[in-house]
């Protein structure tokens, strides 16, 4: 996956959200853009002054930074509780674990590392949960905090509010050739490229029916696929933009 493109209310703050909480670096700013990342770019913001939140529409659920180390994660949690960072929730996948939280315009970020490959390859279906993290457990890789996302972190997944499972399925699988890899009826799925867990999530359990996120909202502006072929820009069929690289 390669960086996602949001709207926001006001860049300054969330400029300095994305910086001092998440800790990104600024790689560029100008005319009410701005890009952030690691060693490579992770996330585009444009300032749409007066944008509310778009919840409840087709869109974003969240941007997943996977960070290269459990001990990566680990410190950043440290980083979290030490600069009182607001969290939403710790959660233990058994293929990651995962630590989510929001931006000042709600959009969702998750911040996880993978257990190791050999434990969930091939069986995602049977293995993919969600239990309560083992806080303890992590915080005993921590040496030290460090608010700075590491170089190596990249974007892992990128999960959609979709208006129809089904229908998001039916895209990713048979128009852009991802493996579903896990789906919870016409709650949820996930499908990815080369047995990874996911490389994108759909759920509909606060956007079935809905359309997507209007302007004026902040909201997704663009979701990048790499590896997917023929370079173009689409919408897949709840109206979340992509762009798809060769």
């Amino acid at each position: 996956m390669g960086p996602v493109e949001l709207s926001v209310s006001d860049l300054d703050r969330s400029l300095e959200y994305w910086q001092t909480s998440i800790g990104l670096r600024l790689l560029a700013r100008a005319d009410g853009r701005a890009s952030l990342g690691a060693d490579r770019e992770l996330v585009r913001l444009v300032e749409e002054p007066g944008a509310t939140p778009a919840r409840g529409y087709a869109g974003l659920y969240h941007v997943a930074l996977l960070l290269p180390t459990r001990r990566d994660l680990a410190r950043w949690l440290a980083h979290a509780a030490q600069s009182q960072v607001g969290l939403e929730g710790l959660s233990d996948h058994a293929v990651s674990e995962a630590i989510y939280l929001r931006d000042p315009d709600q959009h969702g970020i998750e911040i996880y590392a993978d257990r190791p490959r050999e434990q969930w390859e091939g069986r995602v279906m049977q293995l993919m949960t969600t239990i309560p993290l083992d806080v303890e457990s992590l915080f005993g890789e921590v040496d030290e905090p460090r608010a700075e996302l590491p170089d190596g972190t990249v974007v892992g997944h990128t999960h959609l509010c979709v208006s129809d499972v089904d229908a998001a399925v039916a895209f990713y699988r048979d128009e852009l050739g991802m493996d579903l890899m896990a789906q919870l009826g016409s709650q949820a799925a996930f499908l990815s490229w080369g047995g990874y867990h996911h490389h994108i999530g759909v759920n509909a359990w606060e956007s079935r029916g809905a359309p997507a996120a209007p302007a004026g909202t902040a909201r997704l502006l663009t979701a990048t696929i790499e590896g997917a072929g023929e370079a173009r820009t689409t919408l897949d069929p709840s109206g979340n933009p992509l762009s798809l690289s060769a």
